[in-house]
């Protein structure tokens, strides 16, 4: 058992079973294997429109079969081109909210697959993970809808999973109403998270 992260090497690559293993004060996301540093605690704002799209979502979702998660919640993402069982694991990130309709992706680790609907909530810090690497591995493992949320700006990227590529929508600002592609039903202004 590790409990520095300072005694790993960072330029090596480390799998799903090395992350099970460690025991560290730092939350730290795993990207095909190489280690992500998570920002340090989100910021008030951040954390607001979390708490206000949690709601939203626990609401739109009460009569659902399909599950809300929410940070921290390890989401284990698989590479498509191999058989689940023929795997290692070398990617393990902490989407801010995750919708989750297959039951069997599921388990008390977390989820083992692609969630249906993610949500990530910009924070200094961690633009670039979200817009570059979390993008691409996001379409890559078949994430059928994923939404940006931007605070500083009030604003909200969605992107649509087609054929294997996501396609952005049109940019929604704080006066916009939002709705899901994928759940008409999740429809909301988005002032309300942003105010």
């Amino acid at each position: 058992m590790i409990t520095d992260i300072n005694l790993l090497d960072l330029d090596k690559k480390y799998s799903y079973a090395d992350y099970l293993t460690w025991q560290f004060q730092e939350k730290l996301e795993l990207i095909k294997g190489k280690i992500f540093k998570m920002s340090p605690a989100p910021s008030t704002t951040h954390q607001r429109i979390s708490r206000k799209l949690t709601g939203i979502m626990i609401n739109t979702f009460k009569k659902h079969s399909c599950e809300l998660f929410i940070a921290p919640f390890d989401v284990r993402l698989l590479d498509k081109k191999k058989s689940k069982l023929d795997q290692e694991i070398y990617t393990v990130i902490q989407p801010d909210l995750c919708v989750i309709c297959d039951e069997n992706k599921i388990d008390e680790r977390g989820a083992i697959g692609a969630p249906d609907l993610v949500i990530e909530i910009l924070s200094p810090g961690n633009s670039n993970k979200e817009m570059k690497y979390k993008f691409d591995l996001y379409e890559e493992a078949g994430v059928l809808e994923y939404w940006i949320v931007n605070p500083a700006d009030k604003t909200v990227f969605i992107y649509i999973l087609k054929e294997n590529q996501f396609i952005g929508m049109h940019p929604l600002i704080e006066e916009d109403n939002i709705q899901s592609k994928l759940f008409p039903e999740l429809d909301f202004k988005l002032e309300s998270i942003f105010n």
